[in-house]
């Protein structure tokens, strides 16, 4: 098994210095490591009408072309996400479930049309304030855990916290109770490498929860994990929904998985379906 050095904080403040966007540096790990109404079925119960929506969308549009070819990934998507609601994007490859998603977490600017997050319009935030907001307020989790091979447990949930300027302290603090909530406080000085699938998902998913986010995103969150696995995932999403009221949303292909939820939002051909 090969071994690796574990970091120092130096270290971990060289590698994250390369960066000017925190999200930057978890997209580096992953490139390195490789309009109608929703659909709505109701799973347990719908929002109350004075919950305060999270995320709000208004006829959005996301074109682009590919060659000489255009490409309307988008096309005029409106929808509110409510406080505390757990909810799935669904769709077949190539319905836009991905784009509105990474849209919402301003990864991808769309062509036109509002998105309010947490009452924030994020199409006016300069890049260094979007930086900060997407850092403050928003979670990440993918379906490749993108997770730093030479970070121990620790410190990669707490990369975030580093990025906001949290102390030493304060992240520890932080890192030991978000740890603690997904099951791996015995686990915080291990290495990836030494950890299953479904344990280093739970480390992706503790690195998205350390700032405390308003709202968490996760773009195929079970596609690399068998089905015990896949449960378990969305019952710990279910889980931090509760323990923290963070709103949940996933992008899934899986029929299993999105009947699990509170509210399906269902995409075709860049529109609601």
């Amino acid at each position: 098994m090969t071994q690796h050095r574990r970091a120092s904080e130096d270290d971990i403040a060289q590698y994250l210095s390369l960066f000017d966007k925190p999200v930057d540096a978890v997209l580096a790990i992953k490139e390195h490591l490789e309009t109608r109404r929703s659909s709505v079925k109701q799973r347990i119960q719908s929002p109350a009408p004075d919950t305060p929506v999270i995320v709000s969308t208004r006829d959005l549009h996301r074109g682009y072309k590919i060659g000489k070819t255009q490409v309307d990934a988008l096309r005029g998507v409106s929808i509110d996400i409510h406080q505390g609601e757990f909810v799935a994007l669904t769709g077949p490859s190539g319905s836009g479930k991905s784009t509105l998603l990474q849209s919402i977490g301003g990864l991808d600017k769309p062509s036109s049309g509002t998105i309010l997050v947490n009452g924030t319009d994020i199409a006016k935030l300069s890049d260094s304030k979007l930086s900060t907001f997407r850092n403050g307020t928003i979670g990440f989790v993918f379906q490749f855990f993108y997770l730093q091979p030479f970070l121990t447990v620790r410190q990669n949930i707490e990369v975030p916290g580093m990025f906001a300027g949290k102390t030493r302290s304060d992240r520890r603090l932080s890192v030991e109770q978000v740890a603690a909530s997904v099951g791996l406080s015995e686990r915080l000085e291990h290495m990836p490498s030494e950890l299953s699938g479904g344990q280093m998902q739970r480390v992706a998913i503790a690195r998205a929860l350390l700032n405390q986010p308003k709202i968490i995103l996760a773009d195929e969150p079970t596609g690399n994990l068998d089905s015990a696995n896949s449960h378990n995932i969305i019952e710990l999403f279910d889980k931090i929904r509760q323990e923290f009221g963070t709103t949940i949303a996933i992008v899934t292909h899986d029929r299993a998985i999105a009947s699990r939820v509170d509210r399906e939002i269902s995409l075709l051909d860049g529109k609601l379906a």
